[in-house]
């Protein structure tokens, strides 16, 4: 077996790699506003398809970097991908126009597929069963720190160089990830679990992958839950801005909803050990059904108070975050735990059939803001909903396998 950093640096290390695409997103949310006015003035809602455009090409590219870093190492992969992230920066930087700018984040996206991916694999060929599912735990804890202080970066970036600064940042973070990674951790892939990249193999890895039932059904699980967290992503900024009159104090609040999500995980990594991945991620899904069905009927109905939507918004939302540190991360170690010997095509497929169900979803919903959170809280709900009854289908088809 490769020799382990050691685990906090380990922690770390992955979580730097996972947040490329955080960092990404989340520090763009106090830029919207103003690439609009410039970019699209007419149609300032389609600014919000910066943010899906590159998670659309992450999606895409997902499904090739995992056959890739099984064929050609996951070091490689990861800083192939940097390379291709830092093009697509560059080009976002200079554009123009929102279509320029769409590509530029396109390619972004694609090459943040890398990292995303191969992280995930290396973890897998260190760690199985639920040390991997806890490791996966503080993974995310880590990483969802960074959502907290990206939008602050983000307003402070922009107060001083304009939103093209930001481009810079991301251009600086690759740099940073990519050149630890180099210098610290030595490939993982064992030589015998090495595949080719021949189509003929590459089928019967994707074949091999969706044909085992708990794992189809978790990928198509974690992409519903997917959904809710990009739809959530998509529209907070405007909610917070047109709805509520929070624009100027948007980072503060997102700050607050990170740490909230970061506690999640930290939740997630004591109690996994306990109840198992799948109970977990059952129960928050529920809650999630529960809680957001009860929100948007109020929003939808005359009871609630104007001076009191803010507050419930905000509590609403924390729980969504929340609740998702307890699905994600088990949702994925659940789908992985049996795919050991091809991990790289495992999580290759898991991440691109995912997030490409996520993007279909959300993009209709961002583009339905009319104004008010109800729109968003109503297809949460009911993502939530057949998020829930796909992981009850995981806990009966392994009950039949075991039977």
């Amino acid at each position: 077996m490769p020799k382990r950093l050691p685990k906090v640096e380990f922690v770390a290390l992955i979580a730097m790699l996972f947040a490329t695409i955080a960092f990404s997103i989340d520090s763009m949310l106090p830029a919207l506003p103003e690439i609009a006015a410039e970019l699209t003035p007419a149609h300032p809602n389609h600014a919000q398809l910066i943010l899906t455009s590159f998670v659309l090409g992450m999606g895409l590219a997902t499904i090739l970097t995992g056959p890739l870093s099984d064929a050609i190492g996951r070091r490689r992969v990861i800083l192939g991908g940097a390379a291709v992230y830092m093009v697509g920066a560059a080009i976002a930087w200079a554009s123009g126009s929102l279509e320029m700018m769409l590509i530029g984040r396109l390619i972004q996206g694609f090459g943040a597929a890398g990292p995303r991916i191969a992280a995930i694999a290396i973890v897998r060929d260190l760690y199985k069963g639920r040390d991997m599912a806890r490791l996966m735990s503080f993974v995310m804890m880590v990483f969802t720190l960074v959502p907290a202080v990206a939008p602050t970066i983000g307003a402070g970036i922009i107060a001083v160089t304009g939103w093209r600064g930001i481009f810079g940042a991301f251009l600086v973070f690759a740099l940073f990830s990519s050149g630890w990674m180099l210098l610290r951790q030595e490939e993982t892939l064992d030589p015998s679990n090495r595949r080719s990249l021949r189509a003929r193999v590459l089928y019967q890895g994707v074949v091999e992958v969706l044909s085992n039932r708990v794992v189809a059904i978790s990928v198509a699980a974690q992409g519903f839950c997917f959904s809710i967290l990009f739809a959530n992503i998509s529209s907070i900024q405007q909610i917070f801005d047109i709805t509520f009159d929070q624009g100027a104090h948007f980072p503060l609040w997102f700050g607050l909803i990170g740490l909230v999500a970061a506690a999640s995980s930290l939740l997630n990594a004591w109690l996994v050990g306990r109840f198992g991945m799948r109970r977990l991620a059952t129960a928050a899904l529920l809650l999630q059904l529960i809680f957001s069905s009860a929100i948007a009927m109020l929003f939808a109905g005359p009871w609630l108070p104007p001076h009191a939507g803010f507050g419930v918004y905000l509590v609403w939302t924390c729980s969504v975050f929340f609740l998702n540190g307890l699905t994600l991360g088990n949702l994925n170690s659940i789908a992985m735990e049996p795919m050991g010997h091809l991990a790289g095509m495992a999580a290759s497929v898991l991440g691109s059939v995912g997030t490409v169900i996520a993007v279909i979803l959300a993009v209709p919903i961002g583009l339905a803001f009319d104004g008010t959170p109800l729109p968003l809280m109503a297809s949460t709900a009911l993502l939530a909903a057949v998020a829930l009854f796909l992981t009850i289908r995981i806990g009966r088809q392994e009950e039949a396998v075991t039977a």
